[in-house]
């Protein structure tokens, strides 16, 4: 049991995947441009590992202020639906229709109104990281057992008792996975938004890799953009099997 735990884990995986990548592709021959060996990706990364730090805190910076703004707001948006059918008919569609928006489309909209600065990057990550934690939180909602409800009120519990002790519980494993979604959207909003005009962020390292054809570096963000929407998820998934520990298998 214990060895089939390690070979499912993340790490192993990766391990596997970069064994297979430094053996195989010279191995094979395939075409630099294509997919440069391991050791030409490490190396290009080592030369600019000042440049791609800093690029990746402010990366990591924007995406997480962005989720963050767009988990309050999307939870509070879902809780705002589940008690008002009203609100949820008229109001879902548009952020619906929203959501079908371009991200490129607003994030000129976005830059226009706030400048090319830290808060219209936070404000794209959000655009993209709400919706999914809105609609989880609704549908989390929605799921509370009626008889649960009417058993609880039978008691005299008021209706703060029962979101608390009980709506909230039950819609937690589904705003979770609301969550989980919106942080890698949350990334790859901070990213596009800085291909607007930035002077250091990953986004704007990948934009000029790809201006002067730069295959090993293109790699090398492509690699770190992974790490970085895989740490993010990994950490959700920590927090949520330490304190949503009813969630269904």
């Amino acid at each position: 049991m214990k060895r089939h735990l390690t070979l499912a884990h993340p790490a192993t995986a990766l391990l596997i995947v970069g064994l297979a990548w430094l053996v195989l592709v010279p191995l094979l021959g395939v075409p630099p441009r294509y997919l440069p060996p391991l050791g030409r990706v490490a190396a290009d990364a080592a030369a600019v590992w000042p440049e791609l730090l800093a690029s990746f805190l402010r990366t990591l910076a924007e995406a997480v202020l962005g989720f963050l703004a767009g988990a309050a707001l999307g939870i509070a948006c879902g809780m705002a639906f589940a008690g008002s059918r009203v609100l949820e008919r008229s109001v879902l569609p548009f952020f619906v229709a929203l959501q079908s928006v371009p991200v490129i489309a607003f994030g000129a909209v976005v830059v226009i109104w706030f400048g090319n600065s830290l808060l219209s990057k936070v404000v794209i990550a959000l655009y993209l990281s709400f919706f999914p934690v809105a609609v989880s939180t609704l549908r989390g909602l929605q799921a509370v057992d009626g008889n649960r409800v009417a058993l609880f009120r039978s008691f005299g519990a008021t209706r703060t008792q029962i979101f608390w002790r009980l709506a909230l519980p039950t819609a937690l494993p589904s705003i979770f996975t609301g969550l989980k979604l919106a942080v890698s959207l949350s990334l790859i909003g901070a990213i596009v938004g800085e291909w607007f005009g930035d002077t250091v962020g990953l986004g704007v390292m990948l934009l000029q890799a790809l201006y002067f054809e730069q295959v090993e570096r293109i790699w090398v963000l492509i690699v770190v953009c992974g790490l970085l929407g895989t740490l993010l998820y990994g950490l959700l998934a920590v927090i949520e099997r330490k304190y949503v520990w009813w969630r269904p298998a």
